[in-house]
């Protein structure tokens, strides 16, 4: 222990908060969460981001304006960067049921199998009925069933932020090749893949940039979890039918991967790629990109689009600010619109199918279940479910409100350049699309990555590759 500890009570009679940024910036290191385990009384530790260690001190300040009692003193540890080492992480922490930290920031992709395995403290049991009804009425839906058991139903996880992607675009560019973004607004009035593409073509041949589109379609998570899971949700096809099947039951849901909107979702992305005369590209599609998206996830994909070398490019919003602040853009020359659709909205094979579909990403707060201080943490969380504290957030940290309302009444003066495009996010927040995280979903999102991979290179027909995908997902999905 080289650090210094500070007793729950208030210090020569200045409060806690106040000595914290007094002894802060004094260059004092602290920590009010002890050594290893979580330390002296009423102390919490919670694991998130980098970004929220950065901004621990306006969190934790508005976590007590919304009410948390000044006794219990809160400290933010950042968590590894790369997700599958965060989780991990926790993996190993619990299978040796370390108490510490007491809050887990856990991955909206990976949460169920936590609580499927029962590692995880039952919220429901827990926090206040006004707060659980908050949380059931208001919160976006999709990240709520994310954080809850698949079987009773139960919440196991507060939703923090969710996240989800956008199209953005070179405002410049399409207005010069003669297209009117805002006359048409397509910042809340989602697009055809028809007319998108038909749109990126014609501005990537008039503007002589590299690319027309970008995005991601390397065979990683990403690719299963997010860009195919979207496209094909917006042709109306699924992983497992109805979208009441995403999180289960496992081995008692239908697999509908080798269906013809499953099929058609990799013939566009062949012509996206080599035109609509390559083998098993689809014919009504122009080429508006070209292999290098293969090899491509979220940062690759972006590059060219910063450096000014695409006209549209899929990515979640964190590349905004990355794109004013590292690229040559302003507000007149940028633009995001919600993600294209093939068919409409509720005219795909299944339920939740069709219309413009945007993958949910976001992450949640947890409760370690070897805490000894689970009545604080409780509260912490408590103090979380509040507007005040969503806005803080946003502000601070750059991630968007888990209520979509609050979203909507953001102020965008005080956002950065997120602030511009709240219209958009909020479309996208109201049509989002989870990846079906059930306990086996770890071992079938690679399997998912690697055969779509082989049908985009064409080393598979589509329905080849999805035939040997809907094999491989029966067996999984028989072998728990």
């Amino acid at each position: 222990m080289n650090r210094y500890q500070v007793s729950s009570e208030s210090v020569s009679g200045v409060s806690r908060r106040r000595f914290v940024k007094t002894a802060g910036a004094a260059g004092v290191a602290l920590t009010l969460a002890g050594c290893g385990g979580g330390g002296g009384d009423g102390s919490i530790t919670l694991t998130a981001d980098q970004q929220y260690k950065d901004a621990e001190d306006a969190v934790v300040d508005a976590l007590y304006d919304a009410g948390l009692s000044e006794d219990i003193d809160v400290t933010i540890n950042a968590g590894d960067f790369e997700s599958g080492s965060r989780r991990e992480q926790f993996i190993s922490g619990l299978d040796a049921g370390r108490s510490d930290p007491d809050i887990f920031m856990m991955d909206s992709g990976w949460t169920i199998p936590f609580i499927v395995r029962d590692q995880l403290v039952n919220l429901s049991e827990e926090l206040s009925q006004e707060t659980l009804d908050y949380v059931q009425n208001d919160y976006l839906d999709a990240a709520v069933q994310t954080a809850s058991h698949p079987q009773s139903g139960d919440l196991y996880g507060l939703p923090l932020f969710p996240d989800y992607p956008v199209m953005h675009y070179r405002k410049d560019l399409v207005e010069d090749a003669g297209y009117d973004p805002e006359g048409e607004n397509w910042a809340t009035e989602p697009m055809t893949w028809q007319r998108f593409s038909e749109i990126a073509a014609d501005t990537w041949e008039q503007s002589g940039v590299e690319y027309g589109f970008t995005t991601q379609a390397d065979s990683y998570v990403g690719l299963s979890c997010c860009t195919f899971n979207e496209t094909m949700t917006s042709w109306g096809g699924a992983y497992f039918g109805d979208h009441e099947n995403l999180f289960g039951p496992i081995g008692d849901r239908p697999i509908t991967v080798n269906e013809q909107p499953v099929h058609d979702t990799i013939r566009m992305m062949r012509s996206f790629m080599n035109g609509p005369d390559a083998n098993n590209a689809h014919p009504d599609y122009p080429q508006i990109t070209n292999t290098d998206i293969l090899e491509w996830t979220e940062e690759d994909a972006r590059a060219p689009f910063t450096n000014g070398n695409a006209v549209f490019h899929r990515n979640w919003p964190y590349a905004i600010p990355i794109n004013f602040n590292d690229g040559e853009f302003d507000d007149a020359d940028y633009g995001v619109m919600p993600i294209p659709y093939a068919v409409e909205e509720g005219e795909g094979s299944y339920e939740g199918t069709g219309g413009s579909s945007h993958a949910l990403g976001g992450w949640h707060l947890t409760i370690n279940p070897n805490s000894d201080r689970t009545d604080d943490a409780v509260q912490v969380l408590e103090s979380f479910a509040n507007e005040s504290v969503m806005n803080t957030i946003f502000e601070e940290v750059g991630n968007p409100p888990p209520v979509p309302e609050v979203l909507e009444n953001a102020n965008p003066d005080n956002v950065g350049p997120i602030g511009n495009f709240l219209d958009t996010m909020a479309v996208a927040a109201r049509n989002t699309v989870p990846r079906p995280v059930t306990a086996v979903w770890p071992d079938q999102s690679p399997v998912v990555a690697e055969e779509i991979h082989n049908a985009y290179l064409g080393e598979k027909s589509p329905q080849q590759a999805m035939s040997d995908l809907e094999g491989q997902l029966e067996d999984i999905e028989q072998s728990v």
